[in-house]
């Protein structure tokens, strides 16, 4: 197990997390973080992280995203298409990853070949935030135009917009999509998927930075404080609150292994934290490690070596967001304004799509530089070849 965090001052650390031997007369088991690595890829702060089973992106305001492979530990390259700070980043099982930034761009790659399959002018200002449905059929997005907009993967069209009063900055699937929430300031709004409406909504004390289901209906929330809270997106009670660090909780994970379910929680005071949550979850959850990055972190996630994915059966990538001719035609007679206006302004960036080498400066087009080099190794060794014959 591997915790990631991004933080302002460019780097991604890694801690590697092991459990200890419970000792006699121990209740919890201790848990011990070491460090990894440590690896300064962007040319600015840290603004978005994803982790899948090998890979971990993450985002910058050097409108680049980094690739680094857990498997190898090794700088797996970088791509370039957005035009703006990379504002969301998620993994769809192994074989998607879909971003978003501030140039109002939803972009899908082929996390297998790391090409850009799609990109869509989503929104109208900077895209905020977005969540996949469990299915992987629908997503959400919302933007600073004030709308939360839902989008069919499988036709890769716009499927529904919604105005809302305010620029929301999180939107967020329940675990079996059977609601969603919609993050307003402090506010979230719980909408449920079978009326799109909202059934209520939960106030917070701070601004909300973060946010995680804990199961369908509990809701750990993190926000401008020191606090961690627990809703019921039922009853819209707070089941709980702790004081986890001494600085405002910047981002929140959570994830279930055998005999337990954990939350990761990271700050701006330097820590990254872990908590074992308790059946109850009116009960505050116990501390299993910490350790300071002396940093000003602003993402995280958690890498799970060996880790069976439960998307892996979604739809394969020809059913994702379709990238051939005749159905890219289809899409844009089918998808009315928004998909038409993305491809008038995609474009100019489409040279833009695609891998780059491990230097830290990205250069456009590197694909082409990549397969003539190819060539000219190829055609050299035939050369030898031909020599050694002779």
């Amino acid at each position: 197990m591997e915790l990631v965090a991004g933080c302002y001052e460019q780097v991604l650390f890694g801690f590697s997390v092991h459990p200890e031997p419970k000792a006699d007369g121990d209740h919890e088991q201790k848990w011990t973080p070491v460090a990894d690595f440590t690896h300064h890829a962007h040319t600015a702060s840290l603004s978005a992280l994803a982790v899948n089973s090998r890979f971990v992106v993450t985002g910058s305001k050097d409108e680049t995203i980094h690739i680094y492979d857990m498997k190898k530990k090794i700088d797996h390259g970088a791509l370039v298409h957005h035009n703006g700070t990379i504002t969301c980043l998620e993994f769809h099982g192994n074989r998607h990853l879909i971003s978003g930034a501030e140039d109002g761009l939803i972009c899908v790659w082929d996390a297998k070949k790391w090409e850009c399959l799609k990109s869509i002018k989503a929104h109208k200002g900077h895209v905020t935030f977005l969540s996949i449905h469990p299915s992987g059929k629908l997503a959400l997005s919302v933007g600073t135009d004030k709308t939360l907009r839902t989008w069919n993967l499988v036709e890769g069209r716009s499927a529904f917009i919604k105005n809302i009063k305010q620029n929301a900055h999180i939107v967020q699937w329940s675990p079996r999509g059977e609601k969603y929430i919609v993050v307003i300031l402090n506010k979230i709004d719980v909408y449920q998927l079978d009326t799109a409406s909202v059934s209520g909504t939960i106030t917070n004390e701070s601004r909300i930075s973060s946010v995680t289901f804990l199961s369908e209906s509990v809701l750990a929330v993190a926000g401008d404080e020191e606090v961690v809270r627990f809703f019921d997106t039922d009853s819209l009670t707070c089941l709980c609150e702790f004081k986890a660090h001494e600085n405002r909780v910047k981002d929140i994970f959570s994830f279930e292994i055998p005999e337990n379910h954990v939350i990761v929680t990271a700050s701006s005071d330097g820590f990254i934290k872990m908590w074992k949550l308790k059946q109850d979850k009116k009960v505050p959850p116990s501390l299993l490690c910490e350790v300071n990055t002396n940093a000003r972190l602003t993402c995280l996630g958690v890498w799970l070596d060996k880790v069976t994915d439960r998307k892996e059966s979604l739809p394969p990538a020809a059913e994702l967001f379709p990238v051939s001719k005749e159905q890219s035609k289809s899409n844009k007679k089918d998808s009315g304004h928004v998909v038409q206006e993305e491809e008038k302004q995609s474009k100019p960036n489409t040279k833009k799509c695609g891998l780059t080498g491990v230097s830290n400066k990205p250069t456009k087009g590197s694909s082409q530089v990549l397969t003539k080099k190819r060539k000219t190794v190829e055609m050299l060794g035939k050369k030898k070849r031909k020599k050694n014959k002779i």
